[in-house]
């Protein structure tokens, strides 16, 4: 089984901010599957089902971004999963709006999220998709405020774009053939 984590913040408020967009691409998976996320428990909203013949659960934290650890850390420990079985997909604002990057182990990278989850797993060892939301245009603007703010039409066509080609690859990730998912998703923005 795959657990995939898309990160963010449950709320209506924060519905279609830049740091929702894990959400938004597990709602996109999970309607490209008809798999309802309709189960609540581990601090998260969360969906069983199957993928191309393989058990995934689409898993949206609601524990906040800061504290999506203690969700992750749950869910592996009832399921008795390794670090190899999970993937979490989430917002980077070191890239351009839409470009994916895919990395099996590193740094939280002053990502909150990936830091709780980290310390909670005691592993920095962990599949993980980073979707790029761009970086604040003023550089006195709060980062808080920016990754909190909604997408443009024209960013959001893109994230949807994003979301649409980690969809058409995720039987990579049930497969843990993280080598071909980074050539299909280490991608240049203008090639998605």
């Amino acid at each position: 089984m795959l657990a995939i984590f898309g990160l963010g913040n449950p709320g209506k408020k924060y519905e279609y901010t830049r740091h929702n967009a894990g959400f938004c691409t597990i709602d996109y998976i999970a309607d490209r599957h008809g798999i309802k996320i309709n189960k609540i428990g581990y601090n998260a909203l969360y969906g069983e089902g199957n993928i191309n013949g393989e058990k995934v659960l689409l898993v949206k934290p609601q524990s906040f971004m800061n504290l999506s650890g203690k969700c992750v850390s749950g869910i592996m420990n009832f399921y008795k999963l390794e670090n190899t079985d999970i993937l979490v997909i989430y917002d980077d604002v070191s890239m351009p709006v839409g470009q994916l990057r895919v990395r099996t182990k590193g740094s939280a990278g002053g990502h909150n999220g990936i830091k709780d989850i980290i310390l909670s797993i005691n592993s920095d060892v962990f599949p993980r998709i980073k979707m790029g939301v761009g970086a604040p245009q003023h550089p006195e603007m709060d980062l808080a405020d920016y990754v909190l703010g909604k997408f443009t039409e024209k960013d959001m066509k893109l994230m949807g774009q994003a979301a649409e080609k980690i969809e058409e690859n995720i039987q990579l990730a049930i497969k843990r053939d993280y080598n071909a998912l980074m050539s299909k998703l280490n991608v240049k923005i203008g090639e998605l």
